[in-house]
């Protein structure tokens, strides 16, 4: 694990190499992986897709997003395009020229998608779990939400509930979630940060998007397969908005036939 400076702060990633290389002596594909928000770093993947990519011959980057984790925690600048700035600043102190796979989830899909929006030429694919495209409704749900979560989780008997329905870790992790809502400026940025347009014509790349069936994600389907060119999506029964987790080999399986389906070996910028 590093901690690399990636332009205004200094962000903790993890790498793990490819465990196989291409036989041909080209470069093997890169698999970015982005956390959610506020409960999230970059252990959700370490302990779920990470290792099981790098031994399938994938060089893998993980990291924790701004404000998580071991990452710099400023006080303000948390708008979706800080977070992204953060990710290209990332590729370049590695000195990664490759095409990335860039799989998101929750939030992290956000992110993924604006990269691919915004510095396409990075991009070979995205990968959203659970996850919108940062447009302008996209913006009134984190409103919402992060209002909802920042008032919720200051009240203890809010944390008390939590422990006693999904345990003492959860409820740890909620404190955190709560301190990071009530020591900088997170809820009031997200929401207030750049979007891409409603027809998502700036998401050239291929698009891969998981849903579980019960979290109400998935409506968003039709308008997807509608209005992306290259778009696949799964949803996934019987299952609420924590796929990654509770459906990883799933997951895994599919994440993998995507990337192995859209490389272009040894690709570079």
């Amino acid at each position: 694990m590093a901690k690399i400076s990636t332009g205004e702060i200094t962000t903790h990633v993890q790498r793990l190499p490819a465990a196989v290389r291409p036989a041909d002596g080209s470069e093997p594909p890169v698999v970015v992986f982005v956390h959610g928000l506020l409960t999230d770093s970059l252990a959700s993947y370490y302990f779920t897709l990470g290792p099981d990519f790098a031994a399938a011959g994938h060089d893998v980057i993980m990291y924790d997003l701004r404000g998580h984790g071991r990452s710099d925690r400023p006080a303000t600048g948390y708008r979706l395009e800080s977070f992204v700035a953060d990710l290209v600043g990332l590729l370049d102190a590695l000195d990664e020229r490759r095409r990335v796979h860039v799989v998101g989830n929750s939030f992290g899909g956000t992110v993924a998608a604006a990269l691919a929006a915004w510095h396409p030429d990075r991009v070979a694919t995205v990968t959203m779990i659970e996850s919108e495209p940062p447009v302008e409704e996209w913006t009134r749900h984190m409103a919402d939400g992060l209002a909802d979560a920042k008032n919720r989780l200051a009240r203890e008997e809010v944390i008390s509930w939590i422990s006693a329905k999904h345990g003492a870790h959860t409820a740890r992790l909620s404190r955190g979630a709560s301190r990071i809502l009530r020591t900088t400026t997170l809820a009031e940025d997200i929401p207030a940060g750049r979007v891409i347009g409603d027809d998502l014509g700036a998401l050239g790349c291929p698009v891969l998007a998981i849903f579980g069936d019960e979290s109400g994600l998935s409506a968003q389907v039709p308008g997807l397969e509608a209005k992306l060119a290259s778009c696949r999506t799964v949803v996934l029964t019987e299952q609420g908005h924590s796929v990654l987790v509770e459906r990883t080999e799933e997951t895994r399986e599919l994440i993998l036939d995507w990337v192995r389906e859209h490389t272009l070996a040894g690709a570079v910028l």
